[in-house]
């Protein structure tokens, strides 16, 4: 481990950062609540290290470009950033904005700073480019069929492949319930899986990220100081991120119901809870109904209501109770995910019948407890000829996809067919881009659930462009058959959390 990110780790576990799989003990001394207007009512980030000090580490610019960790992860927008929020600031500073460091913030690194199209993905989706060196050992060849911008396969100073991927910045709050950091896990540098272990091991993945970040997003000349490191950690294990109020529904916390940041921090976790596949370490099996946020709004009445607006927030509660339940037990049929349906431990089965809470399985969080990236198929193609599943065809059809390079991968057998080769097509390898392995390809963690109202656009790609998009994508993807009922109730459901 680097020199820094060792004395960082050391630093921030002599400040004393509260166990994160366990509720806080006590009230946290002047705690601070930042509630901010999103699309569908107000977000609040809670700090429980009291109030947030914007002239902390997490805010400074540490690198050469102009950058803070709060250029990309926004309190009002759930610690991430909106393509809403990037169209702002390029029409404000005419592209000048740090945000829009082509080393990152545009599509390519040659982008001219003042031009929209060189910087279309970050505007229009929300796009960070990621770009991966393909490991030396590589179990499958890659090349790129469509190339929109010129920079989809390059090569780094010693001749090695590096590929363009584009991900949306994940939200850095709520990070008490991570099993993995990044979208591949690529800065899970020690694993988030034993409880006995999680808290050093979380700070000690935190800490390489903020290191990575300050050195590669904001093109650090020198290394981060081992306590600015512990302060930028220690400031975002501080924080909880959940949509407080509906604007039909009214305070999430109202009449019994647990939303909001402020619940979210007594939420119990431990490394493994409520996991799918049998490893909660108590031996407690899986429960479907891990969501109970909204429980106390399902069985509402009218009776008495006389106002219009009680009876407005009354059906709106009612929706949101009900999206939980569909979230909860509405059998959906898996298959030919990567992760799960080639998953030796559940016997590779063809089809795999499940609920939303098979793969967001942490309870009222929404990720998963254990390291399990997943390829839904939101990371294939819709250009013409290159997807083969009609399922797959169907929901991404539904979608808002942005144009991304698309990459050939050959050289690895068929997950779903052993003893058989294939070839596809995807943008965006996965968890491969770090392993090699045709195992990972395509795999990618699925999030933290709470406070997506205020940062859409969904899925690593940014393809969903909204809630309703996410939940049709699904519906076409597992042949859920939603009404158009149970749809809104879904995304009521969804925006609420």
């Amino acid at each position: 481990m680097n020199k820094t990110i060792a004395a960082a780790v050391a630093l921030a576990t002599t400040l004393g950062l509260p166990l994160a799989f366990a509720a806080p003990h006590g009230t946290p001394p002047a705690p601070d609540r930042q509630t901010l207007a999103d699309l569908t009512g107000t977000i609040q980030t809670y700090s429980n290290r009291g109030p947030i000090d914007s002239s902390g580490a997490f805010f400074q610019s540490l690198g050469t470009n102009g950058r803070t960790c709060a250029t990309c992860h926004v309190i009002g927008e759930a610690m991430s950033f909106t393509p809403a929020h990037a169209r702002q600031r390029f029409v404000q500073t005419a592209g000048k904005d740090p945000l829009f460091a082509a080393v990152d913030g545009a599509n390519c690194p040659n982008a001219r700073q003042h031009s929209a199209a060189d910087h279309s993905l970050m505007l229009k989706s929300g796009l960070i480019r990621v770009a991966m060196t393909l490991p030396a050992s590589a179990q499958f060849t890659i090349s790129v069929v469509h190339d929109p911008y010129g920079c989809a396969l390059t090569s780094d100073a010693s001749g090695q492949t590096v590929v363009s991927v584009y991900r949306r910045p994940l939200p850095s709050t709520n990070l008490s319930f991570l099993s993995a950091v990044m979208w591949d896990g690529r800065e899970t540098v020690t694993p988030l899986t034993s409880a006995s272990t999680y808290q050093a091991n979380l700070i000690a993945d935190l800490t390489d990220q903020a290191h990575t970040a300050i050195l590669g997003h904001a093109q650090a000349s020198q290394e981060p100081t081992s306590a600015q490191l512990a302060d930028i950690v220690n400031f975002e294990l501080s924080l909880y991120t959940a949509q407080q109020t509906d604007l039909l529904a009214g305070d999430l916390t109202d009449a019994g119901a647990f939303g909001g940041a402020l619940n979210l921090t007594a939420q119990e976790y431990y490394p493994g809870i409520n996991d799918p596949l049998g490893g909660d370490p108590t031996g407690e099996p899986f429960n479907p109904s891990g969501m109970t946020l909204f429980s106390s709004w399902k069985n509402l009445t009218y009776a008495g209501v006389r106002q219009p607006a009680d009876l407005v927030r009354i059906t709106a509660r009612r929706a949101i109770a009900a999206g939980e339940v569909i979230f909860n037990t509405l059998p959906i049929n898996i298959t030919n995910v990567r992760g799960l349906n080639d998953n030796a431990a559940l016997g590779k089965p063809a089809t795999l019948v499940g609920h939303c809470t098979t793969c967001h399985s942490t309870p009222n969080v929404g990720d998963h407890s254990l390291p399990l990236p997943l390829d839904v198929g939101i990371g294939h193609t819709a250009l013409s000829g290159m997807e083969t599943d009609p399922r797959i065809q169907a929901a991404l059809a539904d979608v808002s996809l942005p144009d991304l390079p698309v990459y050939l991968i050959n050289g690895c057998p068929e997950p779903f067919n052993p003893g058989a080769a294939t070839s596809f097509y995807t943008t965006d390898p996965g968890k491969a881009l770090i392993t090699g392995q045709c195992s990972d390809l395509n795999r990618v963690k699925g999030p933290i659930l709470r406070g997506l109202s205020a940062r859409a656009p969904y899925f690593h790609n940014g393809a969903a462009a909204n809630l309703v998009e996410l939940v049709n994508f699904y519906n076409d993807r597992f042949q859920m058959r939603l009404t158009a009922v149970q749809k809104v109730e879904l995304v009521a459901f969804l925006n609420s959390l």
